[in-house]
């Protein structure tokens, strides 16, 4: 999966410095991203002696094996020979692995960053800590820490057979799993028998813990959950964010792992006979 970069390490632990010369400086203007794409594919992102002329504003986000990455939080059309704007897309799946979860994950704060500039509570503006990762109000103490919603995926079983499905109004047109956001109250078993019912119409029974992933895509924290079918398993698309869902035998699933996604991991370690009911 995306954040499977061993032996490589991003350290995530905050730290109050300023940068120098040969620390990666990430740009973005949400959609694009500053990097360079060699020949053979391999991702790269500048450093700040790269630029004639350094952001007013940076903060510092991690440390990826001991090198130092940060953000320009106000780089407006910011150039630098040699580096072009890329569709932060490019961040799925790239090479190295280490570079793309670091993009992706320094992509998640920079936009936490910039939607928190002023104090929810009383509209003054917000200071970093410098302790530890969080914005802190001057005039109410209010305190603001990255966004992280929890998230589940569910794989569905029937036997040998697994639910697979379409979403009706989403950019990504392959096979997927029922998934969901928690709600207010609720555990990670509670939103799976929900969502599940919601999307598929479906109970379920026998929940289990597989895995969790950081999709720094979507500020989100995954938790993948298998379950058996209780019943009449015969899908019924119940709030219209599904267009599709199958039942496919492990020999005739459409998709493979991808080495990204933990939707993907899942269907393959039940692809692999790894999973039963």
């Amino acid at each position: 999966m995306v954040q499977d970069i061993a032996p490589h390490h991003l350290d995530n632990s905050y730290h109050d410095q300023t940068p120098s010369g040969q620390d990666i400086l990430f740009v973005t203007d949400g959609e694009r991203m500053l990097a360079r794409l060699s020949e053979d594919g391999r991702l790269s992102f500048p450093r700040f002696r790269d630029f004639a002329v350094g952001p007013q504003v940076s903060r510092y986000l991690f440390q990826l094996d001991g090198e130092s990455w940060f953000a320009a939080l106000d780089y407006q059309q910011a150039e630098c020979p040699g580096y072009t704007w890329l569709h932060t897309g490019k961040l799925r799946g790239a090479n190295p692995a280490e570079y793309a979860f670091a993009g992706v994950t320094a992509m998640q704060l920079v936009r936490w960053y910039r939607a928190n500039i002023y104090c929810g509570c009383c509209g003054d503006k917000l200071c970093p800590d410098g302790r530890e990762r969080m914005l802190c109000c001057p005039s109410c103490g209010n305190m603001v820490y990255p966004k992280i919603s929890p998230c589940v995926i569910v794989g569905i079983t029937d036997g040998d057979k697994i639910l697979l499905t379409k979403y009706a109004r989403n950019r990504y047109t392959h096979y997927a799993l029922v998934a969901g956001f928690c709600e207010i109250g609720e555990s990670l078993e509670e939103t799976v028998r929900r969502e599940v019912r919601e999307e598929v119409g479906l109970e379920v029974e026998n929940i289990r813990y597989w895995g969790s992933q950081p999709w720094s895509f979507s500020d989100t924290l995954l938790a993948g959950f298998f379950c058996d079918v209780k019943g009449d398993p015969t899908p019924h698309l119940v709030d219209g964010e599904l267009r599709e869902a199958t039942w496919f035998a492990r020999e005739e699933i459409p998709v493979h792992d991808d080495g990204v996604s933990l939707t993907r991991a899942l269907i393959a370690a039940f692809q692999q006979g790894k999973i039963h009911s």
